[in-house]
């Protein structure tokens, strides 16, 4: 076994992909949004900030799975992982479009090797407590959504046909 990484629900993406790049094609074979992987802008932001927990969430598969599922190929045994709490339920009783106050379409910035986070916390910080913001994506940005959540708001993200409506309400 290596001791180069023990892989947990924590680590990064990137810092994964560094220590065993052979790896890539397990998380693609574990959820095909992986695939997304091979943009080099994506892999040098986007992987870099993303934890094991968060794209178990973007890929839509259990958390202990995408993680056991690494350690195995890795050589490490598997090891108990908590679930957090899945923000893709069913909407929300508090979304309401009409109480969309700033939205934000972060797919040309992200396509352009931009990082929506800075302009995201700038703008949710102007809105008033019961307004929402909506910020849409071409997956799920469960990092930028994290630090969002972390400043005391709600998060609700609905998918159709690939772009990703994220929902944060100020509380």
């Amino acid at each position: 076994m290596s001791d180069k990484l023990i892989i947990t629900p924590k680590t990064k993406v990137g810092e994964l992909l560094k220590v065993y790049p052979e790896l890539e094609s397990k998380l693609v074979e574990l959820a095909p949004e992986f695939k997304k992987l091979k943009n080099p802008v994506l892999r040098m932001t986007i992987a870099r900030v993303t934890s094991l927990q968060q794209a178990a969430r973007v890929g839509g598969i259990p958390v202990d799975r995408l993680v056991n599922s690494l350690r195995k190929e890795a050589g490490q045994a598997d090891i108990e992982v908590e679930e957090k709490e899945s923000i893709k339920a069913g909407p929300p009783d508090w979304l309401d479009e009409e109480k969309v106050k700033l939205s934000f379409d972060a797919r040309p910035v992200i396509r352009n090797g931009g990082h929506p986070l800075e302009k995201v916390l700038k703008e949710t910080k102007e809105l008033e407590v019961g307004e929402i913001y909506l910020l849409i994506s071409s997956f799920m940005p469960a990092p930028l959504i994290d630090k969002v959540m972390e400043r005391g708001f709600d998060a609700w993200t609905d998918e159709q046909d690939g772009v990703f409506k994220n929902y944060f309400l100020k509380k």
